[in-house]
């Protein structure tokens, strides 16, 4: 059996833009950018990776595995292009106002070819958010961009990975319109 997709975006996950006071992030130059990184993130990760494939889904594709996979002690990881995607005949349809917060999300679906997956960001569209909730096959936990990934989040995907099947916790199959596939 396959263990579920884990998707990971970096800027505002695991490079929050503020940190809290306190908590040891070290910044560090990469592709001229400044960028914030916490050992422990490195540890989340290879945590992670005992239950979830984790995958990187970011706009920093191929870089992440290059620059930041090494600062933060995990291997290399398989990427979700999206630099370049072109709509296919059965996209979800994404209302005018989540065009830029949903582009993602086509990539995602094509990449997870029906395999269960969580999806971590910061910037997920609520409405897909309230959409997974009753699903069991995926995941979307939406990050504060200031704080970044908590312990909290890694605890929440670690209790209720996603699994095959859409069944909802309340024992309905929710409804499928094609904005919410």
């Amino acid at each position: 059996m396959h263990r579920p997709l884990l998707y990971l975006d970096v800027d505002g996950v695991l490079n929050p833009l503020a940190p809290p006071p306190g908590t040891d992030f070290e910044d560090r130059r990469v592709l001229g950018l400044t960028v914030r990184l916490h050992a422990r993130h490195g540890a989340w990760l290879r945590e992670l990776a005992d239950v979830y494939t984790l995958v990187w889904a970011t706009t920093w594709e191929e870089d992440a595995n290059v620059h930041l996979a090494p600062l933060l002690g995990v291997p290399p990881l398989p990427v979700v292009r999206f630099t370049g995607y072109r709509p296919q005949p059965g996209d979800p349809r994404v209302p005018l106002m989540e065009l830029l917060s949903a582009r993602k999300w086509a990539p995602l679906l094509r990449h997870a070819a029906g395999r269960p997956f969580a999806w971590v960001d910061d910037v997920i569209p609520p409405r897909l958010v309230r959409r997974s909730l009753l699903r069991r096959d995926r995941l979307l936990l939406r990050v504060d961009p200031l704080e970044g990934l908590t312990r909290g989040h890694v605890d929440r995907l670690l209790a209720r990975p996603p699994a095959p099947g859409l069944l909802g916790r309340a024992g309905r199959r929710p409804a499928r319109p094609s904005s919410a596939r």
